[in-house]
């Protein structure tokens, strides 16, 4: 890959490979692309405006949930199935690890036909699952209140991981291996002739590559207005801490898992895995916003909603103090769906995204996908291709339940 500044030109030392790829984006699904490309002997130049895991970007934060419940959708399965040997290998060594296992348990209000779905295929990829019924649900969660809980589903497989550091630890795994990390915008230059003619970089300097991948997160549909416009639509997501009693053990990973509770709105949460606090997170899609300038102040209302649902079910904690609250946002596909395909009208284009809030802990696999499509050709999942997108796809109840990050 040659980096072109102004009139002056230096090459890269080349390593042997068959591609120079530019990968625009290093959150999760960029940063693996990137690694993944890598590990097939592609040269990678990996490009972020404001750097891995950052504050604006829907990678940022301290964790998210990696669990393998995806209703009857078996692809989603076997991709978070391949993405824990990735984690695990990414971790391997790591005294602080990436990854801390809570499992995940499921707090079904009514239906829990979406999980009864997903059971068969968990247990055919070896994903340990089993129902618990209510009372001896009780007695193993004493610090959780299950009135109003139909039905209760644990899968022991499922934890935490740390989102902004994973990003930081792909992208030094990516300059490690022999890529190039720059700190830089990206501004497209002309496709033409089917094919993207390079990048340029705030600082006047040019990327030109064989191949291009945009894994922009929130930013995608900007750049491209035209192929995927308001089909990525970011909204508002609020994510709070609460502090829990002194002394207490009762939610700390091994006394407490993850937890989802499906009621009118979906809530879920994460025990206490790095001294933050009791995560708590609205998982119904917020207002639309702007990733670059939006407002990231908490609202009084969301705050409201938190507290009244840990009042509900964790009692204990109806007064704890509020440490810390976040904004972020998910990156919305129509249906929920991630986005993963060429650009109709530059083949030397490929789109990641749509992470649709459920999409971190799929990175590895996606990183593989995109990948295997250009050294090897591979397709992607029907339901991942842009075509799909043609019709305007509405929001279901699968969508929602997808979508738990």
């Amino acid at each position: 890959m040659t980096l072109v500044h102004g009139s002056d030109a230096f090459a890269i030392t080349p390593n042997p490979a068959p591609h120079r790829i530019c990968v625009i984006g290093a959150g999760a699904f960029g940063g693996w692309t990137a690694l993944a490309l890598l590990r097939r002997g592609a040269q990678v130049t990996l490009v972020d405006a404001w750097g891995p895991g950052n504050a604006r970007s829907s990678s940022g934060g301290e964790t998210r949930v990696i669990r393998s419940i995806y209703g009857p959708d078996r692809v989603y399965t076997e991709m978070v199935k391949r993405s824990f040997e990735l984690w695990a290998q990414l971790d391997a060594g790591n005294p602080d690890p990436l990854y801390v296992e809570t499992g995940t348990l499921w707090m079904n209000r009514s239906d829990d036909s979406y999980v009864r779905a997903a059971a068969p295929i968990l247990r055919d990829l070896g994903f340990p699952i089993e129902q618990i019924e209510l009372a001896a649900a009780a007695k193993r969660y004493p610090q959780i209140d299950f009135r109003g809980v139909q039905s209760v589903w644990l899968e022991a497989k499922a934890g935490a991981l740390s989102a902004a550091r994973a990003c930081i630890a792909v992208r030094n795994a990516v300059t490690k291996a022999g890529g190039t990390y720059r700190t830089a915008r990206a501004e497209l230059q002309p496709i033409a002739n089917g094919r993207l003619g390079g990048v340029r970089l705030d600082d006047g300097s040019r990327v030109e590559a064989d191949a291009y991948v945009f894994a922009c997160g929130p930013w995608l549909g900007k750049l491209f207005p035209d192929v995927i416009g308001d089909r990525v639509h970011p909204t508002r997501q609020e994510v709070y801490y609460f502090g829990t009693p002194p002394g207490s053990q009762r939610y700390l990973p091994g006394q407490l898992p993850i937890w989802i509770d499906f009621g009118e709105r979906i809530f879920y949460g994460i025990p206490d895995a790095h001294g933050r606090g009791f995560k708590i997170a609205d998982d119904t899609r917020g207002e639309a916003f702007d990733p670059t300038d939006g407002d990231r102040t908490p609202t009084k209302e969301g705050i409201a909603r938190a507290r009244a649902l840990i009042a509900e079910r964790f009692p204990e904690l109806a007064k704890a103090p509020m440490i810390e609250a976040q904004v972020c946002q998910y990156e919305n596909s129509p249906d929920g769906n991630l986005i993963v395909d060429h650009h109709p009208g530059a083949a030397n284009v490929i789109l990641a995204g749509g992470g649709s809030g459920h999409g971190f802990k799929l990175s590895p696999a996606v990183g593989e996908l995109v990948a295997e499509m250009l050294v090897a050709a591979k397709e992607p999942p029907p339901q991942f291709r842009l075509s799909r997108l043609k019709e305007e796809a509405k929001p279901t109840t699968q969508f929602e339940r997808k979508r738990v990050s």
